[in-house]
């Protein structure tokens, strides 16, 4: 299995990244999160962490800065909000709970995590769960910030394992979770009998093309 590499931001500076104005309340957010946190910000400071995160949507930034507020004492730095920010992508602990447990399970994934898997994998082949746990975190941690910091949406594909009879239920968990489209999985799946759950999601897909 081949798994993605995350880019280097540095590669792709300026790509995609608008320069929008921040608005007021989102500098004010900032400059006081940066105080209560136990370092207070100038307002220099504040306004340009504030042009930083103008890509984003205002309420993730400021959810990820409530969360800074409860969890960090010191300086608040640009790298703590973007971990924070919640833009479809698991958390570390969520993402290492959901990777496949052996070659037969099937996983519907994000780049990000697809590659920390694969950073993992060579620990996990000599049975050092621990160290594949460390390694995994530190590289999806990475990879994460790196696309968020190049303002990459999150991209939910799957790895099919050869245990047919179980694609079904991981696949139709990320279609009701809508990691994937009831059209993508219906590629996925082989021809054959489904389950009432599957016939269901196809007979809504029916009638939305219909319309």
């Amino acid at each position: 299995m081949r798994y993605p590499q995350p880019t280097n931001p540095k590669d792709a500076a300026g790509s995609g990244m608008r320069h929008d104005a921040p608005s007021p309340a989102l500098v004010e957010a900032i400059s006081l999160s940066a105080e209560v946190c136990g370092l207070a910000l100038s307002p220099a400071a504040a306004e340009m962490l504030a042009k930083d995160l103008a890509d984003f949507d205002e309420r993730l930034v400021i959810a990820a800065l409530a969360r800074c507020r409860m969890e960090l004492r010191g300086t608040l730095r640009l790298p703590d909000i973007l971990a924070r920010i919640e833009d479809g992508r698991p958390s570390v602990e969520e993402a290492w709970a959901m990777m496949p447990k052996s070659e037969l399970a099937s996983v519907v994934w994000t780049d990000e995590m697809a590659y920390a898997w694969g950073v993992a994998s060579p620990m996990l082949a000599k049975d050092d769960i621990v160290g594949a746990r460390h390694a995994f975190r530190e590289a999806y941690a990475k990879a994460v910030l790196d696309a968020r910091i190049q303002r990459e949406p999150v991209r939910w594909v799957p790895s099919l394992g050869s245990d047919v009879a179980s694609r079904e239920s991981v696949l139709l968990e990320a279609v009701e979770k809508r990691r994937l489209t009831p059209a993508h999985l219906e590629k996925l799946l082989p021809s054959g009998p489904v389950s009432p759950e599957m016939q269901e999601v196809f007979a809504k897909l029916k009638i939305k093309n219909l319309h």
